[in-house]
Formats: structure tokens, C-alpha cells, sequence
């Protein structure tokens, strides 16, 4: 059952945006260990997988709604406990300085889904795989940590004056910055059982897609990105989460956390997720007023999220089409034909196949440019967005009542309905198809999918479906004539800084061996 917020609630959310922040006292009182395994060698070692939990205690004075009702240990402190897995070098000093700490979805960890994730079988959330081994080939140190109420987290709570137990879920952003902090700077915890990162981490990144997406735009906006005067994540990788956000900040019955909701075609008006600040340089400026330094971010956007997330609200905001003006610390990205998800199969229910865009090669590029981006100021390439129009009234999620004034655009496309503009990826540059609408029926388990179209082979073959868009044989002479405009695609995305060479040389050996064109006739 989902946990949906009443309205009242959701004004409640909406307020503590604007939450003037008491400083954090927090601790980590205890890293328990439950299993250590061997993960695998690379080329920055033998790398290990560490399964346990974090215990810490948070003063009650914290500005997190309903804390102080909660009842405080000896110490006057309250406790919570949360599960992380470690995936680290044997010698954590081999790696290359970076802690990423993925913020679970759901329950479920997504950075091996998003960076390792193979191009023939893309991974679900969830996996802890190591696949292509690309964090782990780069010197990533990974940290899961566990933040959702009924999704591994502890957290703290009370029994109300009718009974129930509430469980205070803002906790959950505290859990996420107190062990982010100590695995980073931390030398042992209460207990004194030592880090085992001490020494080896230099920075720290945070990843988050769709739910977690919006956990960490909201652990921004809330103030707890700073602990003991001192920035915890240097860096932030946010894909594909629209312009919503986690409303946690409030305590809830469960059992599940009050993140889980989304409107959908279905229910277009839920509460909570959709709440000022929307456009994410609003956000930003809401951080620098505060005084702190806010991280350096990239946004990634996939081009269903236009169409079922409300995608453009985050650079216009609630009124009107013009956009704000993008902070220097930030950089978004669209990404031309990509869909909220990547799946081997669509649902049985869905009309059309899934979305097929492989866009993790864009995932790893831009996860070395952030890195490098922190490490050293060296500039990622610049934010490249689709061009956007207004969205006819039954072709995506339209804004919900509450913000009369806001207007949802999509992608303007070209002839053959491919999204034009944005990062684009081989496989868009010389398409197969059409990429990146939205699948039919507009349910939830459909909608964020996204539809993929193939073109027909022939010319007859598509004059006899009444197909419009040009056939294969239209398009290229032969497949060496496909390959060499994936070759030609692929060197362009290397230079400017969207694809590294490993996955270039993946991208057109698939091209070469695509069986839906023909060989080249010799002689």
C-alpha cells in the first residue's frame, strides 16, 4: 500500500524547505562488520565486499520533525542503525582518492546498475555485480548506504496521541551524512573500531537515480551537506529524477517511506514530491544564501522524463518557459532518445518495445569529468539540453493544479520523432529507430520504460505499414556505411567529453556485427 501524504502534511514538507538548521551534532558510534569477501581484481587491485551496518546517535535538537519526541538513550542522544556495503580495495590507498557513496533506490543499490553496467544485458537496480568493472578498473571506493524506512534503515520513533508509531524519516538524511562523513574523514568510530578508508579518501561523491535522485536534491536543500563546519559530499551525480524531491522530512506510519509515491497519468495531484524549490537552480541559490559552498552537480536527464516526470520544470520552474540561468557549480544533460529505465524486456502490459538506448557509456564519461571536476577544477563540458516545446495536453504528465502557472514542454523532434538536441549517443546519431517516446498505456509501469520504434527495412516494407519514416535501405547503403557513421559519432561524443574509448570501441564492434543491414557486396 502507498504511503501518501494528506494535504496538511504536505504543507508541513513544503515549510521545512525554508527550516533554519540547527548545527549537526551527530556520531558514529558503531561500524559492525557481518561479512568480508574477496569482489575480484582490477586495475587498481584486489578489491573486497564489506556487508554490515553503521550505528550513530543524533542530538534531539536537530531540526528534523518530530525528533524530539522520540525518547533519547542515557546519553540524551537518539539512536539509529542502518545497513552499508563496502566495496573498497584490499589496500584502500591503491584507489584513486574517491569515495562514491550511492544512496540506495528503494532499498536497492544502483551505482553497479548505472557505471558497470554491460551493453547485451543491461543491469536492474539492485545488483551488486561487478560487470564491466569500471569503478572498480578507475579506483572507486563504493559505499551503500541504507536510508528508507522498511528498506534497511532504523529509524527512530514515537507513538503518537492515537497510538500508532511514527517513525521520524527525516533521520534518513542524517544516517547518509554521518557515515558519508566519518568513512571519509572518520579515523574510528565510538567504539573505537578503526575506518577502514582512513587516509585513502581525499573526496567524496554522491550518486542517486530517480527516488535517490530526489533524496539528494533534498539533502541538499535541507542543510545536511554540512557536518562539523565542513562540506560532506564534494560532488553530486543526479540522474533522471525530474524535479521532484523526497518529502522525508516529517514522520510517518509506514510501512513503507513516504518517498515511494510519484504522480503518475493516473494520480497527477500526490503531495510532497513536487514542491517548491522546482527548478533545481532555485535550489542551488537556496544553498548559497545559507553560506555554504554547495557541491559541484551534474543533472542527467533522460528524454522520457519530459514526458512522464515533468522533466522541464527543473529549468523553468512554476511559471511560464523562460529558464534560469545555471549556476557554475552545475552542469545538466539531457540525453537525446534515452529512457528513465533501461530493462531487457518492457512489461507485458506495455504496447510498444522498451526503450533500448544503452546510456550508461555516458554514465561512466561523466563520472571521471565529475571526479576530475573536484580533484582538480578541470571544467566538464558545458550542460547540453533538448530544445523544448509545450506538450499537448494528452502527451505527457501535465502540471499538477497547485502550480497553475507552471507549463510542461517535451523535446522538439525531428521527422522520424527522435528527440532533437541533447547528448547524443551513436546509436541516435545513426538510428535504427525511434527512441525516447512514451509507451502506451501511460501506467506507471509502462510509462518510465520509454518506446522504442525500429524502422522498417525496405521501402516497400514501410509503404505497406503506411510508415513515414524512411526505411534502413533508405538511410545507409550498406552496414560499412551504418559503421562508419557510428565510428564518425563515436570519436565526436570522445572529444567532447561524453564517451571514453573503451566503450567507443564496444559501441561500433555491436555496429559491425548489427545484422538488420547488409554487408557490403566485393567484388
Amino acid at each position: 500500500m502507498r504511503n501518501r501524504i494528506p494535504p496538511l502534511a504536505a504543507a508541513a514538507v513544503a515549510a521545512t524547505f525554508f527550516f533554519a538548521l540547527a548545527p549537526a551534532h551527530a556520531e558514529l558510534t558503531r561500524l559492525e562488520i557481518a561479512s568480508k569477501q574477496p569482489y575480484g581484481a582490477f586495475r587498481a587491485g584486489e578489491y573486497v565486499i564489506w556487508r554490515g551496518k553503521v550505528h550513530g546517535e543524533i542530538s534531539p535538537q536537530e531540526s528534523i520533525p518530530g525528533l524530539d519526541k522520540v525518547k533519547p538513550n542515557a546519553r540524551g542522544r537518539v539512536e539509529y542503525a542502518a545497513n552499508v556495503v563496502l566495496i573498497m580495495p584490499v589496500e584502500p590507498t591503491r584507489g584513486n582518492g574517491t569515495l562514491l557513496v550511492d544512496i540506495p533506490n528503494r532499498g536497492n543499490a544502483y551505482a553497479p546498475t548505472l557505471y558497470n553496467s554491460p551493453r547485451d544485458e543491461p543491469f536492474q537496480s539492485g545488483t551488486l555485480e561487478e560487470g564491466t568493472g569500471f569503478l572498480q578498473d578507475h579506483g572507486f571506493s563504493l559505499a551503500e548506504v541504507s536510508w528508507e524506512l522498511g528498506r534497511g534503515a532504523e529509524l527512530p520513533g514515537f507513538v503518537d496521541a492515537e497510538g500508532k508509531t511514527r517513525y521520524v524519516e527525516g533521520v534518513g538524511f542524517a544516517i547518509v551524512r554521518d557515515a558519508a562523513d566519518f568513512l571519509a574523514r572518520g579515523s574510528a568510530d565510538g567504539a573505537g573500531t578503526a575506518n577502514p578508508l582512513k587516509g585513502a579518501i581525499a573526496r567524496t561523491l554522491a550518486s542517486g537515480k530517480s527516488q535517490s535522485g530526489r533524496f539528494l536534491k533534498s539533502f541538499l536543500l535541507h542543510g545536511f551537506n554540512m557536518a562539523g563546519g565542513h562540506r560532506v559530499f564534494d560532488g553530486m551525480h543526479i540522474f533522471v529524477s525530474g524535479w521532484g524531491s523526497a518529502p522525508i522530512m516529517h514522520t510517518g506510519t509506514g510501512p513503507e517511506s513516504s518517498a515511494n509515491g510519484i504522480p503518475t497519468f493516473d494520480d497527477p495531484e500526490v503531495r510532497g514530491e513536487n514542491e517548491d524549490p522546482l527548478a533545481i537552480a532555485d535550489l542551488l541559490a537556496q544553498v548559497r544564501a545559507r553560506g555554504e559552498t554547495p557541491p559541484k552537480v551534474m543533472f542527467i536527464n533522460s528524454t522520457t522524463d519530459f514526458y512522464a516526470r515533468r522533466a522541464s520544470l527543473g529549468r523553468t520552474g512554476t511559471s511560464g518557459t523562460e529558464e534560469r540561468p545555471m549556476p557554475a557549480n552545475m552542469r545538466m544533460y539531457d540525453l537525446a532518445g534515452a529512457s528513465h529505465v533501461v530493462v531487457a524486456k518492457a512489461p507485458a502490459s506495455c504496447k510498444a518495445h522498451q526503450g533500448r538506448l544503452d546510456w550508461s557509456p555516458v554514465s561512466r564519461a561523466l563520472l571521471i569529468r565529475l571526479n576530475d571536476w573536484v580533484a582538480t577544477n578541470a571544467e566538464p563540458p558545458a550542460s547540453v539540453l533538448m530544445p523544448l516545446e509545450a506538450a499537448a495536453h494528452d502527451a505527457a504528465l501535465q502540471a499538477p493544479t497547485y502550480f497553475a502557472g507552471a507549463v510542461i514542454q517535451v523535446p522538439k523532434q525531428d521527422a522520424d520523432g527522435n528527440a532533437l538536441g541533447g547528448v547524443r549517443l551513436p546509436d541516435l546519431a545513426a538510428p535504427l529507430g525511434t527512441h525516447g517516446g512514451l509507451n502506451e498505456p501511460h501506467s506507471r509501469e509502462c510509462m518510465l520504460v520509454g518506446a522504442y520504434k525500429p524502422f522498417a527495412a525496405t521501402k516497400a516494407e514501410r509503404e505497406a505499414a503506411g510508415d513515414a519514416r524512411p526505411s534502413l535501405a533508405e538511410r545507409y547503403r550498406n552496414r560499412d556505411d551504418y559503421v562508419n557513421r557510428i565510428r564518425a559519432a563515436s570519436r565526436a561524443l570522445i572529444q567532447d567529453g561524453f564517451l571514453l574509448p573503451e566503450d567507443a570501441a564496444i559501441i561500433v564492434q555491436a555496429a559491425a556485427s548489427n545484422a538488420a543491414l547488409k554487408a557490403k557486396k566485393v567484388p
